[in-house]
Parts: structure tokens; sequence; C-alpha cells
């Protein structure tokens, strides 16, 4: 992160998003909403002495440690954040929402770098190629309410536990239950919201390891009993089964079976389950429940496959070319994707499909020329009444209107021949698979069938 924020050639556009991209490969025109952060990034040092100011200070949710901690209005994202430069909330902030506050944090800004009164900003660049990131959400337990989350305090899903483990957590790497006691039993659950029917039907992949990392970190913090119900262990990767026989070692006792709910008893919690490999039923008590949540696509993820024209698959995350000979490209050229945005993965696979995009973005770039293919659609002037038919059915919006005419950008144009047989005045042809063409191919089929035919 130190390095990509230092580095002189990559530009990091912090609380921005994208609104809107035309063009084709190699020349991209991306529209950039920057969005006011109330602070000057160039004069912020990120000393925090705004965050210490704010009236408002340790009473927002913190997203970081995953709404256990607490922040203000004016506050940064993490210690280890890069750009590391303080940020106003613009949804609670006195000042902005209702012009009362006596701006204390602009006060004990020595630099002068809080300045309320930022506007939104739209910047375009132009871009050669484009590489999705956008990662991932995980499961909403909105969906699961018999597991308690968010009814019982110490039902938690893995990203709070594992900012419970963090030395720079809200408990300072305590593991503690709501009570601020230290837990003598804790139940880790798997596939919540993955390999699951009524949720999503694929295996989320990188839950197993993590949950088994997290049951060695409770056994080391807590000295406690620490339990995982599991339906299948997936340790497929280097050295991951040698680590999950460790956390056999550590005495973690692992119970064959989908936890089907978690209710409370006295000042306990029950995981109820079925344990297949003994063929029985199992109430287990616990202190406390940490939920393994599956992944599911990032809340933006239909708005981005919008705006860069990129397919997404039944999952609804985004959509190769081909799963093994082009996974990390997309159906537009020149855009590539990298890591959860297009399938769960843990972070060696990430770093590998990274690696991958950013050398497919690479060659081409210093190729300085892209071939097109012959197989694109073709306008004739002459015929073409201007009706916008086909500039509604393309899928590559590869069709535009000039001068009430159709034109077609064969740079981003695949020749699959929706406009051919959309034009109401037969004005678009598609090369290679003309109307004559197709003709003699069926005669030539039909001609080939009379001769070998056998006579009756």
């Amino acid at each position: 992160m130190m390095d990509a924020g230092r580095h002189p050639n990559i530009e990091l556009m912090t609380y921005s998003e994208v609104v809107d991209m035309e063009g084709f490969v190699g020349n991209f025109k991306v529209r950039i909403r920057h969005k006011p952060r109330f602070v000057d990034t160039d004069l912020c040092t990120g000393c925090g002495l705004c965050v210490e100011a704010c009236v408002l200070k340790n009473r927002i949710p913190a997203e970081f440690d995953m709404g256990m901690g607490k922040r203000g209005a004016a506050y940064i994202s993490f210690p280890q954040a890069v750009p590391l430069k303080a940020v106003i909330d613009a949804e609670h902030c006195l000042y902005l929402k209702r012009g009362k506050c006596s701006q204390k944090c602009v006060k004990a800004c020595e630099r002068n770098a809080i300045q309320l009164d930022q506007a939104e900003e739209i910047e375009e660049v132009q871009v050669g190629t484009i590489i999705l990131a956008t990662g991932t959400d995980i499961y909403d337990m909105k969906g699961l309410p018999q597991f308690g989350y968010g009814v019982y305090p110490n039902v938690l899903d893995s990203l709070q536990f594992e900012r419970l483990c963090n030395a720079s957590g809200p408990t300072g790497g305590q593991v503690v239950m709501a009570n601020g006691q230290v837990p003598q039993s804790i139940a880790f659950l798997h596939c919540i919201g993955s390999r699951d029917e009524h949720t999503n039907r694929y295996c989320s992949r990188l839950c197993c390891m993590h949950t088994l990392k997290l049951s060695h970190l409770a056994v080391e913090k807590t000295h406690g009993k620490v339990y995982e119900f599991y339906i299948d262990i997936r340790s497929g990767g280097k050295r991951y089964e040698e680590f999950y026989e460790r956390v056999q070692e550590d005495g973690v006792v692992f119970i064959r079976g989908k936890a089907s709910e978690v209710l409370p008893e006295d000042s306990k919690l029950i995981v109820k389950a079925e344990d297949t490999l003994l063929g029985r039923l199992v109430s287990v008590p616990v202190d406390m429940v940490v939920l393994a949540l599956g992944m599911t696509p990032s809340t933006g993820t239909p708005e981005v496959a919008r705006i860069f024209g990129v397919s997404r698959s039944e999952d609804g995350y985004f959509l190769e070319a081909h799963p093994k000979l082009r996974p990390v490209d997309t159906n537009t050229d020149g855009v590539y994707v990298a890591g959860c945005c297009q399938a769960p993965k843990d972070i060696p696979d990430t770093v590998a499909q990274a690696s991958a995009a950013a050398a497919k973005a690479m060659a081409l770039m210093t190729r300085g020329q892209v071939m097109e293919d012959p197989v694109v659609a073709e306008v004739i002037p002459e015929r073409c009444v201007g009706c916008g038919e086909c500039v509604l059915s393309c899928p590559y919006k590869a069709i535009a209107l000039v001068d009430d005419k159709a034109v077609v950008n064969s740079a981003l144009c695949k020749g699959c021949g929706t406009c051919v047989g959309t034009c109401l005045g037969h004005a678009i042809i598609g090369h290679q698979f003309t109307h004559d063409a197709i003709l003699m191919e069926v005669r030539g089929l039909l001609h080939e069938a009379e001769e070998l035919a056998v006579p009756a």
C-alpha cells in the first residue's frame, strides 16, 4: 500500500467513483466523481488533531471495526490508511447537516486543512486499458435470522472476530464478550451464506482456512474450548492441509454437520446441529458464536457492469471471456478483471490474477495498436433511414447515430449480428456472414446431401 501511494506513476483517487465510461480499447474516456471529503489532502498530515477535537467523537459505529468500535464525524479510516488523510462524514457532521457546531475540528487543525465548503467535482480522464478490482461483500445475515446475529450480543461474524484479535482493534487484541469477560468456549459455524440452496449455492473458498486461522488464534488468546461445525473442510492450497492438522493438534473439536440454529439458554448460547459422523443431533453450549460468512458480489456490481459493458454470471459476479483460456479478460476489449469481483478467492489467487491482469494491460499498451476482427457489421448509408433500432439492440454499444445515419464502431463491434436482424431496411450487413454467403452455404450443403443420398 505504501509503495503504491508513493509511486510517481500511480495516482490514487480516494473517495471517488466512476460514473460513466465511453470509447473503446486504447481510447477510453472515463468520468470520475470526486466526493468532497472537506479536507485538503495536500495540507493534511494525518496528525489526528481534528479527530480528537470532533464533538461527535466515539459516537458513530466505525466501519473498519465492523461496528464494534466508534468514531466521530471527523475520522481517519484506519491507522495504516493510504493516504493517511482525515475525512469529514457529511451525513453526521453537525455543521454540514444543521449548520450548528462550534467547528472545533477547524480550530484544532494547525495547517488549516479542513475546508467545509468543498464541493463535488467531476473529472474526465483518457485511458487505454481498465482493470476492474471492486472486491466483494460478505453475506447479509438478515436472510438467516435463526443464528441470532444482531440479536444476541455474543454472536459475531468472522470479520468482527478478526478485529477482536487484532492489536489495533476495539479491544486492543483481547478476545472478550459483551460483558468484558474472556469466553471459555467458542463455536465457529462454517458455510453461513454459502453452499446452501436457500442463500448461495457456490462455495466461498476462503471460509474454511479463515476459520481455521481464527480457531488457532482463539485457542491462543482464550485457552478455552473451541468447536468447529463444518460440512467439509476444503483446504486446497500450499501447506493448507498441514495447517488444518496443526489446528487439530491445538485441541479444536471438529463436528461434521452444519449448525441449524443458535438459541440462548441462561448465560450460554446453544448451538444445535446434526453430527453426520455420529448420526445424531447435538446441542453444544458455548459462550461465543462466530459465523463464517460467505462472499457475495459487492453492492455496486450491477452499476459497474453497466458502465463498463461487462457481463455477469448467474451468481452476480463479473463474467470472464473464457473460464480457462481468457480468465482475466471480459467481453469488452481492454477491460480486465482481478480479485473477488470475478469470483470468491483467497489472497494468493487474487494476487496471481491481479498480476495476470496487469500483464495483459501492459502487453496491450506497449503494442501500440490493436488488430480488429474482420467479422464486424457495416452500414450501407444509402439504405439507412436513421430509425435507431440498431442502436437500441446492440449489446456492445458499437452503433451510434451520426447525422441521422447509423455508424458502426468496428473496434467495439463483436459481429454478433443482432443489428443485422433488427434493421428494418436491411441497411446493415455482417461481413463474412452476408445473406448471399449463408444462402450459398445452405445450397452447398443441400447439394452435398443430394449426392450422398442413397437411391430408394
